[in-house]
Parts: structure tokens; sequence; C-alpha cells
């Protein structure tokens, strides 16, 4: 019996051990560790049904009584993940998708949608493409195609679908003023206009006026021009509408007008064109170093030798542009021009371009070129104390100031468009009237006394 005993001990200690955890495990929890009863209305009902004669409490309202299992892992939904690209160069849809591990077969099916193909395709550096993916399954995809549409695509049951939102932009028209102190870019700032609506301006008068060597201090401009906003954001500025310039006590006034065939022009009040046969100035954005004086004191030779045109000081490589449409006459070395170009306009016009440091590549002896063409880059060969353009306009064979020689314009309006002309420009030109008699803006006022030259920018 006691050798039973001992035998069996070791197995009677481990039931009673078992039973013990068993029971832990199966006492109810302390009330402060017990799960809120139920809402009110859940356990009303509950109670309503269990208590009713020959029925049974709904089936789901034992599970309602209890949290629900976490679902495994495996089981859990999906993150949606979004993601904005911007257009690299030369990339591709194909690559886009492949360097963000999206499926290849979402963009197939995408691109087989009908009408979208070229709007999907084709892309630029800078665009913006926004992707939703599920784990590398694409959900959705926008893409701006204009400034006024977007294409949205979206994942639905029966496979994809795409659409085109059309997002219209609002034109305003704004009036502006200024007066300049010491450049033209600096009174644009001042008055709150736009380095691009300056820029058009000196585009407008540049037939007129040289914006290099011309802009005087107290000269003024008004603009009324453009600006287009979408959704209320300023987005950017649009045409100008009229404008007028004052140089040098001087009043130039130009408007906008699209004729029948839908070409834009720029024509003064009387409906002459804006566009001369010849540019004031034959580069941008450079100043002068001398002006036309057939007196002037040679500084390298050391002698009085007349300067017969202008120079424009600019860095080595700045574009040279045709004055006016022509051909070709001379292009190579000639004595203190270095490098030089000279082009035959007609009626016994010519110009010449000096100090070259190279000539445009399709620029030869007999080529024909158009006005504001590049034909020419600057340098400072032959004698030239710096890099700088010499420039002159030569008529008869005889040198005349191109800042002042009177330059002939382009054929006026005809009778039918003249008309028309009149009676589209009257409203924007009236606008400039309020402008300029208005006073001047605080700190845009300059003494007029002794006009000083200022800088185009």
């Amino acid at each position: 019996m006691r050798r039973l005993l001992a035998r069996i001990a070791p197995y009677a200690a481990t039931l009673s051990v078992a039973l013990v955890l068993w029971h832990v495990a199966h006492q109810p929890p302390p009330a402060a560790s017990r799960p809120s009863p139920l809402p009110l209305p859940v356990q009303s009902e509950y109670t309503r049904a269990a208590a009713a004669p020959g029925t049974a409490p709904p089936a789901a309202a034992p599970a309602a009584s209890a949290a629900p299992p976490a679902a495994p892992p495996a089981m859990q939904h999906a993150s949606i993940a979004s993601i904005e690209v911007i257009v690299g160069r030369n990339d591709t849809l194909d690559a886009i998708f492949r360097r963000l591990a999206l499926d290849l077969t979402d963009l197939a099916a995408i691109r087989q949608l009908p009408g979208i193909r070229q709007s999907l395709d084709y892309l630029k550096p800078g665009d913006a493409i926004k992707v939703t993916h599920t784990d590398g399954t694409v959900q959705g995809l926008t893409r701006k195609v204009s400034e006024t549409k977007t294409l949205e695509v979206v994942r639905q049951d029966a496979g994809f679908a795409a659409t085109l939102v059309e997002n219209p932009v609002e034109t305003r028209v704004r009036t502006a003023t200024a007066t300049i102190q010491s450049s033209l870019f600096e009174a644009a700032e001042k008055s709150q206009v736009s380095d691009g609506i300056a820029l058009k301006l000196a585009e407008i008068f540049a037939w007129d006026i040289d914006f290099v060597l011309d802009i005087r201090e107290g000269d003024r401009f008004t603009a009324v021009y453009e600006q287009i906003y979408q959704d209320g954001k300023y987005l950017r500025d649009g045409e100008i509408l009229a404008a007028e310039f004052v140089n040098n006590d001087k009043v130039y006034r130009a408007v906008r007008y699209v004729n029948e065939a839908g070409v834009a022009g720029y024509y003064s009040p009387a409906g002459q064109p804006m566009r001369k046969a010849f540019l004031r100035a034959p580069v941008e954005f450079t100043r002068v170093s001398s002006v036309f004086n057939p007196h002037r004191w040679h500084p390298i030779l050391n002698l009085i030798r007349g300067h017969m045109g202008t120079d424009y000081a600019a860095p080595v490589g700045t574009p040279v542009h045709a004055a006016g449409d022509g051909r070709v006459e001379f292009a190579g070395t000639r004595g203190g021009y270095g490098n030089a170009l000279v082009i035959a306009h007609g009626n016994d016009i010519a110009t010449l371009y000096g100090h070259l440091s190279r000539f445009a590549r399709h620029v030869h002896v007999g080529s024909h070129v158009q006005q504001g063409e590049v034909i020419a880059y600057v340098g400072m060969t032959g004698l030239a104390t710096g890099p700088h353009l010499h420039y002159e306009y030569l008529v008869h064979g005889v040198h005349k100031d191109p800042q002042k020689v009177h330059l002939p314009g382009a054929e006026p309006l005809h009778a039918a468009a003249l008309e028309d002309f009149r009676a589209a420009s009257t409203r924007w030109l009236e606008q400039l009237d309020p402008a300029v008699a208005a006073p001047a803006q605080p700190g845009l006022t300059a003494g007029r006394e002794s006009p000083a030259r200022v800088s185009l920018f």
C-alpha cells in the first residue's frame, strides 16, 4: 500500500495544482476590472425580449455584450497611401510606377481607357501626379493636364473610370502706374507690377524708346493688364491691354488689338502699328557705355575719331539681334571693328555690328535674317577696351544716330479694320486717363529739373 501511495503521490500533486489553476482562470474578475455594462437602450431591449413569454433573446445580443475578438494581422484592412510625384526630365509613367513599386497591370488598364492616352502619357518636367494606392494596387490617379482641366482616374467595381474635371480661371483687369527714380524694375516693384509686365512694356515700346539708353529719372508708365485667378487665388499675369510711357516728357501710347485673322498686335491710338522696320536697340538687358558722339576722343588710339554709332556694354556671349529684316552683306574681320557683321535692309539702309565674339551658326554672307533674330554674340575683338557691341545705322552710306533717326513704320490698319480697332480700344484707352491724372504714389515722385540717365534694372 505504501508503495502504491508513493507512486501515485506525484500524480495527485500535479492534478491538485491543475485544479487550482483552472479555478483561478475561471473565477469572475473583480468589479473594478469587469467590462462596463451595455448602454441602457441595448440592455432594455434585451431584457424585454427575455421577459416575453415563449421568446428567446436575440442571437446577436450575447455577442454584443462582449468586445469582438481582434482580427488576425492577415485579415486587417490595408491602409491607403497617397503620394505626389513631380515629373523629372525624361520621366515616363512606366518609370514612375516602377520607382514607386506600383502595379504595372493597373497602369496598362488605365492607359486603355478611351480618350485619355495622350493626356496621360504626355509629361513635362515639373508636372505633378498624385497617386493613391493600397500596397501597390492603384486606387486613384490625379493629374492636371492644363490650366483649366484635371484628369481624375478612380478604381471602381467594374474597373477604372476616368473623368476630365473643369476648373475655369477668372480674368481680372488691373491698372497700375509708377514714376521711375532709378530703374524701371524698381518703380514696377514699388507699384506691385511684376517683372514680366515691365519686360512686356519694354517690348511694346522697343521701336520708339531705347530702354537701355533713353530712360530718365522722372519718366513714368501706366499699364492696363490682365491678371489670371483660379478659385480666388492669383496665378499669373496675362496680356497688357493698353499702356502709356512718358519718356523725357514725350508721351507714347499703345493698345492691344486682335485682327480678324486672330493675330494680336499693338497700335497707337491713331491705328499706327507700334512695330517699326527697325529696333532702337539690337541687344537686351545691357547698359550703354558710350553714346553717339562724332567728336569722341578714342580711348585706345588717343586721337579724336568720330564715334559713329552706339556702344552697348554687355558680357561676352550676350546675344545680338538683327535690328531689322535684311540680307547679310559682310561677315568677317574688319580693322578696329574686329569681328563685324553688316546687314543690308533695302532702301539704302544698312546696320553694322562690331567687336563680336562669334557669329550665329546660320549667319553667312548672303543669308537672310529677320528682325529680332539672333545673329551674333557680344565680344571684345578689334580695338575694344572691354566687352561690348558697337552698333551703327547708315542711310545711303552716311552714319545716322541710331537713337534719333526716324524709323519707318509697318503698314497701318485699313479703313474697315481701323473702325473696328477704335471701337474695341476705346474702353482700354479710357482706363489710362484716370491713372495719369491721379496724384503720384508716395515715394514714386522724382525731380524733373535735371533729368539723369538711369539703368533699365
